[in-house]
């Protein structure tokens, strides 16, 4: 069932705040660019971004998260109460022994405890929500204007198809509302935009100057800081999440560090039943393990 060939997973809770590679760049007399305006493009790609999450198909996929210190490749599920996952390897060494069974045993506690799992489930709803005032923001936080056109490829867009590339800057005149959308007045970067799906293909941005947030008052991000994101069409017209990256310094409250260093990339996509339960997400997921290959090669899974 889980083989080498990479796929992007759903767009999914996990997303807080959201290694690229380089695609070969077409000459800009190849395709014109859209008569829309850079702006209504982005507004348009940002509502399907937001619509997409309603009534979204459930899956199943292997997710290999590094950070400064670990690399943990796990087995994952969405279910209709939160994501379940399971880790396979920490250090790209595989799980086993006593190892397995505490891991089953930090999983099974969002079964025997409610509140455990009412708190990851607000965590998640939490996450999807700061991600969400960052979609609605795009289109008037920045500046944008278009800057050319990528080829798709699996894990970013729809293979065959031409991406529209916009670069964007802080709109000086843009009054973020919360300390969330704080973090946009320092932001500068690129997005890749499938014109016909006006779904999001990429999203990649840096700090161009250190930002405060809660107004300078809670704390701040150094310049500097990195965030990407890259999703493509999963099959039937869906899109997921392939690959993240998160990397910020900073300080809160003055002093405590803020140190975010993870990548994340997902691969091996299917799609499994919507009425998944948490509990039944983990017996899935237990099954499931055992048709993924003893002994392989996790750094070069995906």
């Amino acid at each position: 069932m889980f083989g080498r060939t990479r796929h992007p997973n759903t767009a999914r809770a996990t997303i807080g705040f959201l290694p690229a590679f380089l695609c070969g760049v077409l000459p800009l007399h190849a395709v014109e660019f859209p008569a829309t305006p850079p702006s209504e493009m982005v507004r348009r790609c940002s509502q399907h971004e937001l619509d997409a999450q309603n009534n979204a198909p459930r899956y199943m996929f292997l997710l290999r998260r590094q950070t400064a210190h670990v690399t943990e490749t796990k087995l994952v599920v969405e279910t209709n109460e939160a994501l379940a996952g399971r880790v396979l390897a920490y250090n790209d060494k595989e799980l086993a022994g006593e190892s397995l069974k505490s891991e089953d045993a930090r999983v099974e506690r969002f079964v025997r405890d409610p509140e455990e799992l009412r708190k990851k489930q607000r965590e998640e709803h939490d996450n999807r929500e700061r991600f969400n005032r960052i979609l609605r923001a795009m289109p008037n936080a920045f500046l944008w204007e278009y800057d050319g056109f990528e080829p798709a490829a699996s894990g970013l867009g729809r293979p065959g198809e031409q991406l529209v590339r916009l670069k964007f800057r802080p709109n000086p005149q843009y009054d973020p509302p919360t300390r969330v959308e704080q973090l946009l007045a320092g932001m500068a970067g690129s997005i890749l935009i499938d014109p016909r799906q006006e779904r999001l293909a990429r999203i990649d941005s840096k700090l161009q100057k250190d930002v405060g947030f809660g107004w300078g008052i809670l704390g701040h991000l150094d310049k500097g800081g990195r965030i990407l994101i890259e999703q493509g069409d999963v099959g039937d017209g869906h899109w997921g999440l392939s690959h993240l990256i998160m990397r910020f310094t900073g300080k809160v409250l003055f002093f405590k560090n803020i140190d975010v260093n993870t990548q994340e990339i997902s691969w091996d996509f299917r799609r499994v039943a919507s009425d998944l339960s948490f509990a039944q997400g983990l017996d899935l997921l237990k099954q499931q393990s055992t048709a993924i290959p003893k002994n392989r090669n996790w750094n070069h899974g995906q």
